[in-house]
């Protein structure tokens, strides 16, 4: 007799039995979809000193209320590397988020130069890693942009120059450092601040530094005395001829300490070079 052999049928029991071989010895994946992506977030940086506004790393201002939630950017709906609000031949701002906004734009601040410029004034301090770095450093109060240590010099006291706050000239022409400022010699005895002012205009502090050096002493004034290095809120400036002559008659004068750069600062016996805008 032959064998009889048993007929195994497909059934909803085979289903499981597949089911659960599959769950215990899951198949060995071959290749993965490499062209499924998920989109990427990038988040902005943004300053933090205002108390209603915002400036981000892309050089758009907006209220704190209106910035993205998850990317912490403002809306692109306003205007980029917006000057609202700043004297340009100054590159001063009298509002800081609009000072940050304004120094992002690569019109106003060379990249390559920002970069080279120290922290603070010691040769050990580091430079700023970014533009904006930069710029919400430099936008931020400093001592060129107040007088008497307790008052601003102008309204537009939020400066991003390269001059300030350097701890040396930074390689640049002076003329196009002084482009659209008014180059006024005063009175014996006057300060920047009323010289200016006789001119309907104002003095614009953080340009001193430009006119403190022989170079653009000699091509403004006289300097009959030669061009020494003094110490003095009233630099640069030219000593008078009819100075006592302890105090070097017809000499121009400039200050290696450049925080007493000052457009209020005056001598009885010298004429100051101010930058007026």
């Amino acid at each position: 007799m032959g064998k009889i052999r048993p007929c195994i049928r497909s059934g909803p029991l085979n289903h499981v039995l597949f089911h659960l071989f599959v769950l215990l010895f899951p198949v060995r994946i071959s290749g993965i979809r490499k062209e499924i992506m998920f989109p990427e977030t990038r988040i902005c940086r943004t300053t933090v000193q205002g108390r209603y506004l915002l400036s981000d790393h892309n050089g758009y201002v907006c209220s704190a209320r209106s910035i993205d939630p998850w990317s912490h950017c403002c809306p692109k709906t306003g205007e980029q590397f917006s000057c609202q609000g700043c004297n340009l031949p100054s590159q001063c701002c009298n509002s800081y988020e609009y000072c940050v906004s304004c120094c992002l734009n690569p019109s106003q601040t060379d990249k390559e130069n920002a970069l080279k410029v120290k922290i603070a004034k010691p040769v050990t301090a580091g430079t700023y890693q970014s533009v904006f770095d930069f710029c919400i450093g430099r936008c931020r109060h400093n001592s060129a942009s107040v007088v008497h240590e307790n008052a601003y010099a102008s309204d537009f006291h939020h400066c991003f120059s390269l001059q300030l706050n350097s701890s040396g000239h930074v390689d640049t022409n002076a003329e196009a450092r002084l482009n659209g400022i008014n180059v006024v010699i005063g009175r014996q005895g006057e300060s920047c601040n009323s010289a200016c002012k006789s001119k309907g205009q104002s003095c614009v502090p953080n340009k001193l530094l430009v006119l403190n050096k022989c170079e653009s002493l000699q091509k403004h004034m006289n300097c009959k005395g030669s061009c020494f290095a003094s110490i003095g809120s009233d630099q640069p400036a030219e000593v008078v001829d009819d100075a006592p002559k302890d105090l070097n008659p017809g000499a121009c004068l400039y200050t290696r300490t450049e925080v007493m750069l000052s457009c209020d600062g005056s001598h009885q016996h010298t004429r100051r070079l101010c930058p007026c805008a």
